[in-house]
């Protein structure tokens, strides 16, 4: 992907008043996987059907978070917010609307992902993490699963989760290495 190609946008969150843009390349160092595929499409794209296909998501649902859509909406959006992980990758496939996911970085500052309309978004298991719509307070995702759908979330801290523990090993020592050389 291009750098002026539609995609997901993401940056750091801190105490700055600047923007301060997160490359593809940092996303892919922590496990963010991402593409952009044309959402209009979603019930015949063949790019989709060999995502699936490769990754062997053979389960999904769609879900809108909006007002009135989303039962208990304020008790919901105030639980997609608290910091977690899931021992499962989070696979979300942005149909209409506009959200961010913030992620944890190596040094455990968050990454604001700005996910819109024809985005799809694969977090790693283990990978700290929240999500809370934007501005327009709308966003309808397709859920994706391999096999039977889990949606635990285990709130932080969970140093000690075995899906935590991979994904520190498998990532972040990865990105604490390429740092220090």
């Amino acid at each position: 992907m291009g750098a002026d190609e539609p995609g997901i946008e993401a940056w750091y969150l801190d105490e700055s008043q600047e923007q301060q843009r997160v490359s593809k390349k940092i996303l892919d160092d922590l496990g963010v996987l991402q593409w952009h595929l044309n959402a209009d499409l979603y019930e015949t794209d063949p790019e989709l059907k060999a995502i699936r296909d490769e990754r062997g998501y053979d389960y999904y649902d769609i879900i809108t978070i909006a007002p009135g859509k989303l039962p208990n909406y304020e008790e919901r959006i105030k639980s997609f917010y608290e910091e977690h992980i899931h021992t499962d990758e989070e696979i979300r496939y942005c149909l209409e609307g506009s959200g961010y996911f913030d992620v944890r970085d190596g040094s455990d500052r968050w990454i604001r992902v700005w996910t819109k309309k024809g985005d799809m978004i694969i977090l790693p298991a283990g990978m700290y993490h929240r999500f809370t719509p934007d501005s327009n307070n709308f966003i309808t995702v397709m859920r994706l699963f391999s096999g039977h759908p889990i949606w635990t979330a285990f709130n932080r801290p969970q140093e000690d989760n075995r899906a935590r523990v991979e994904y520190v090993n498998n990532f972040l020592a990865k990105t604490k290495k390429c740092a220090q050389s």
